[in-house]
């Protein structure tokens, strides 16, 4: 049959897009299902486009500093709201069109429109319930769209979307989800961020930088919950010599809407209310997972706590359809979506992957400074137990930090004291997002301190390092 397939997924990005072109590879008849974008929300509307806007303020910031390197700048710095969204919509179209490269490349039919699980090893697809934000990336040449198809595997890999709070919705003109943050007609003076997870702090970095007072809002004690309690305590720091001003252990209760402003009223946790207002609000209070609309609970498939349950390699309790990325629940990061949709469809394959280790998976904030972590925090290790030894190690004591004029930072690691085992690394400073691999990679091959300590690291790096905060762990650091 023409409109037959050994695997369909349904969504098109990260964790789709990869899990075809494996499956693809692996000699499988494939098809992708796609409403709205190839890359999905990463490529067009997360990961990368405000990696370009965050490009640009680091740029602005360096210019307006350029007297701190010896370079003069003739005139004020300035910049073009209107020019700096179009070059990060340019780097989303120009890797949106190399993923539709990648599906004719590999002979993966993608079918525009959404689709419904009508009953077991058929899909049927339909036009798209709702309108795609704009600007739109065209359909690439030869997709295929509406009609039923036939599949032996099914994977859901439709990803999530901002979470929204009952009474503070989002009306993408005064209050904003990351859709309206990337894509704004100008920049506001002032903004008010809700939620200061990887989301909300990078917007809140962005913006401060390009010259917005910036507050940002977290209802948790610690900005940045899911890092180390220290290293966000340095990030916190960092914001705030900048001038970001955060309200820990707060939250918004009601926001209420001028013709140009909003005025958030907040509760400290502890009986008192005040009022705050700004020019816009960003809501960056998490996501939740694109289940509905997908005939997932006609056919049985259970789900947990929002997400659908899968098992180590994608499978879920029904047999022929599996669920990859954030609908299968977190971490919610593009990487985490690539790496199970590999597993999922070697799984298929018979290969007998090995099962996905989430502690390992890296988790970065590309703020200014930057903030990577993998593994186990120092708190953490202790709930648990173990006996630990904590490494660190100042980006002051590197002589590549204070050349590049980065001395600001922290590399932390965390060993189990008994085996020597590397249980954590955690990092806040320049360039951390590229340092952390490193000990991404020593995790996965079960390194201990002794072969880290006995590694020659270059000089001079950043790098240098994670090699001085293994040995500050054992008593041998030499640089401090």
């Amino acid at each position: 049959m023409a409109n037959a397939y050994d695997i369909l997924i349904i969504g098109g990005g990260p964790g789709g897009y990869v899990a075809a072109i494996r499956a693809a590879q692996l000699g499988f008849k494939t098809a992708v299902v796609e409403r709205e974008h190839l890359g999905g929300i990463c490529l067009n509307w997360g990961c990368i486009p405000t990696k370009a806007l965050l490009r640009t303020a680091e740029i602005y910031h360096y210019a307006e500093h350029a007297k701190d390197y010896g370079l003069k700048l003739e005139g004020k710095v300035s910049y073009d709201p209107a020019a700096v969204v179009k070059r990060s919509r340019a780097v989303s179209g120009q890797l949106n069109g190399g993923v539709g490269f990648l599906m004719k490349k590999n002979k993966i039919d993608v079918i525009w429109g959404e689709a419904t699980i009508t009953k077991l090893g058929e899909v049927s697809v339909g036009k798209p319930k709702k309108q795609p934000m704009q600007p739109q990336h065209p359909a690439p040449k030869g997709t295929l769209g509406e009609g039923t198809y036939q599949a032996k595997h099914i994977i859901v890999a439709t990803g999530a979307r901002p979470r929204v709070l009952p009474g503070i919705e989002p009306d993408g003109k005064l209050i904003w989800t990351y859709f309206e943050a990337m894509i704004p007609p100008e920049f506001p003076k002032s903004l008010i961020v809700m939620g200061s997870g990887a989301i909300g702090i990078e917007f809140a970095s962005f913006y401060r930088t390009m010259g917005c007072e910036v507050t940002v809002v977290e209802v948790l004690p610690q900005i940045l919950p899911v890092e180390d309690a220290e290293i966000a305590g340095i990030a916190r720091k960092r914001f705030e010599k900048q001038g970001i001003k955060i309200l820990t252990g707060t939250k918004v209760t009601k926001i209420d809407k001028g013709a140009n402003d909003v005025t958030c009223t907040l509760d400290d946790g502890k009986g008192k209310t005040s009022t705050l207002k700004a020019a816009r609000v960003i809501s960056a209070i998490g996501v939740v997972g694109n289940t509905e609309n997908l005939g997932l609970e006609k056919l049985g498939v259970k789900m947990d706590r929002g997400v659908i349950a899968i098992d180590a390699v994608g499978r879920t309790n029904v047999p022929g359809i599996y669920a990859i990325g954030d609908v299968a629940g977190p971490p919610m990061l593009a990487h985490k979506a690539e790496h199970e949709g590999t597993i999922c469809v070697e799984a298929i394959k018979g290969l007998h992957p090995h099962a996905m280790d989430k502690l390992m998976i890296p988790g970065c904030t590309y703020c200014q400074p930057q903030v990577a972590s993998v593994g186990l925090t120092e708190a953490k290790a202790k709930e648990q137990g173990l006996q630990v030894k904590v490494g660190r190690f100042p980006f002051v004591g590197n002589g590549k930090a204070i050349a590049l004029g980065e001395p600001d930072g922290l590399v932390k690691t965390i060993f189990d004291a008994r085996t020597g085992k590397l249980l954590g690394a955690h990092m806040v400073g320049a360039e951390v997002t590229e340092l952390i691999q490193g000990f991404v990679i020593a995790m996965n091959l079960e390194t201990t301190e002794e072969e880290l300590i006995n590694s020659v690291f270059p000089h001079p790096t950043l790098s240098e390092m994670m090699h001085e905060s293994v040995m500050d762990a054992y008593g041998r650091v030499i640089h401090t």
